[in-house]
This record gives C-alpha cells, sequence and structure tokens, in this order.
C-alpha cells in the first residue's frame, strides 16, 4: 500500500482516550466540524488553561542552549504566556477565580526555578511539530504525539522520557500515555530510551520514576484500539454506551452543538474553543484535576 499521511486515520494518547471514555466524544471533538467555520470544536477550563501555560513555559526551553535557558526569568515568561489564557479565554469567571489558578502555576514555576534537575541538562528535540509513525501502513494508521521532554543521557547516548503533570491527580496505572510515549520516542528519534518520569509539579521537587512499558506488548494493545476507531469512523458509528441522555464526557460538547457555549476563540490547533456558559462558577483551584 502506498503510504498516504492524508487518508490515513490519526491517533494519539488523546483521541485513544476519548474513543475509551465514550465514542460520541471521540467523534465531537475528533471527527466533527463546525458547519460554519469548518473548524473542529474543543473546550476549555481553568484548569486545562493552567495546564497549557505551565507546559507552554516548561516545554519552550528545550529547544534553547544549555547556558540560555534561564536568561529570562522564567516567572517573566510565565506572565507573559499566561496572557494567552487570561480572562474568559481560560474560562475564568471573576479576577479572584483567575487569580487563584495563577498563582497555583507561579507555585510550580517557583518550585522549577528553585529544583530544575533535568531542565538543566541536555534535551533531545524531535524536529518535527507533531511527531508520527505509522502505526500500520497496512491499515493506514498513524500514531502522532508530543513528548513534554526528552533529557539525554549523554554518558550512555540514551533518553529519558519525563511528562510534566500540572494537576492535583495521580496517573492511573491503566493510562496508555507512557506505552505510547514510549513508542514514539522508539520510532520518532534514533537514541534508545533509557526510562521514563511522571515529574508532578504541584508537589514535587523532581520527576518520580515509572517503570518503563514493554514496546512490543505497548504496540499490539495501541494497534488494537486504533483498528476499532478506524472501523467506527467507516461505519460512522459513534454512540455513546450511556444511550440518548449521553454521559459525563459527551454532554459538555453536545452543549455547544445546542449553543450553551460561548465561543473565546481559535486554540493553536485551529479549533474554534469554547467555554461552557455555566461551567465557570463550579470550577474552583481546589477542585481541578489534569
Amino acid at each position: 500500500m502506498v503510504q498516504d499521511k492524508y487518508t490515513a486515520v490519526w491517533v494519539s494518547h488523546s483521541s485513544i482516550t476519548d474513543f475509551l471514555q465514550c465514542p460520541r466524544a471521540y467523534f465531537l471533538k475528533n471527527v466533527y466540524k463546525d458547519p460554519v467555520t469548518g473548524r473542529k470544536i474543543s473546550l476549555t477550563s481553568p484548569a486545562l488553561a493552567l495546564g497549557q501555560a505551565v507546559h507552554e513555559v516548561l516545554e519552550s526551553l528545550s529547544v534553547l542552549p544549555l547556558a540560555a535557558r534561564f536568561d529570562e526569568p522564567l516567572l517573566e515568561r510565565f506572565e507573559r504566556v499566561w496572557q494567552k489564557v487570561s480572562g474568559e479565554k481560560g474560562g475564568f469567571e471573576s479576577k479572584a477565580h483567575e487569580a487563584g489558578f495563577k498563582k497555583r502555576g507561579e507555585a510550580m514555576i517557583r518550585r522549577v526555578v528553585q529544583s530544575p534537575g533535568p531542565l538543566k541538562r541536555l534535551a533531545v528535540k524531535i524536529k518535527e511539530e507533531l511527531p508520527y509513525f505509522w502505526l500500520s501502513e497496512a491499515d493506514n494508521l498513524i500514531l502522532c504525539g508530543k513528548i513534554d521532554w526528552l533529557e539525554y543521557l549523554e554518558k550512555t547516548n540514551r533518553v529519558h522520557i519525563i511528562d510534566f503533570k500540572s494537576g492535583r491527580g495521580v496517573q492511573g496505572k491503566e493510562s496508555l500515555q507512557l506505552p505510547i510515549y514510549h513508542l514514539l520516542a522508539k520510532n520518532c528519534q534514533s537514541r534508545r530510551v533509557a526510562g521514563a518520569s511522571y515529574w508532578y509539579l504541584d508537589r514535587s521537587d523532581a520527576p518520580a520514576k515509572q517503570k518503563l512499558p514493554d514496546l512490543e506488548e505497548s504496540f499490539q494493545k495501541v494497534l488494537k484500539i486504533a483498528k476499532k476507531i478506524k472501523l467506527m469512523r467507516q461505519l460512522e458509528k459513534f454512540d455513546c454506551p450511556s444511550g440518548s441522555e449521553g454521559c459525563r464526557y459527551c454532554r459538555p460538547f453536545e452543549k455547544i452543538l445546542l449553543g450553551k457555549a460561548v465561543l473565546v476563540g481559535i486554540n493553536d490547533y485551529g479549533q474554534n474553543t469554547y467555554v461552557l456558559k455555566e461551567s465557570a462558577s463550579s470550577q474552583s483551584p481546589a477542585s481541578q484535576i489534569l
């Protein structure tokens, strides 16, 4: 089969998670396009805005020379990046509401400044803006995704996968995030992977090591799910397992279609970004998990 990335079905950690949670949510987040603008749709929230700002600040350091990474104070960089999500763009209901989330972000940045760890060491940056590889040429399936940080281990010429966590929750053992990141690191750059870690930025001064997933097991698991996604798209059957009432994963996106959300802009992926009209008042810094 001739490779054609434009007709292939692309899957990622986020789209696979959407599918496993609810096929209808997968459709609304990954397939549906606004009939007027032709753009896909997305929802933002204070928790997502916080994570976006923190990740952008930290991930941007990997392209800078070691000696220059901290030339600009990170809190100043964070202040500049925060403007992208400030106000209604981040789903904040008031200045006080926003201030609580921003304070959390500043605390994470201060932690990194005090204990930069791998951020002061060499890093590998995959050249593609969106790294991807052919999961199956025969099935026309591509796996894609961005890895937060690849630390370069000079002594062994290997890399260490690091994923930044800005929320208060703990990643579950059944998560496919590290298996997918391991596959991407293996297939999108030349060095072997030595290990993987989560860095819980709101409470830890250093990344927490995780067991490195088995590559073959990860490949088979992801391929099986990707084939199901492809079949679902071919059949155009995206039913919510909870029936017509929907579930907590698809109902928020259904509200966009019903006009119960406010358009606040276009995100970096060219998607129309919305905030639910009634969502802001129900969110607080203490209640968010990302």
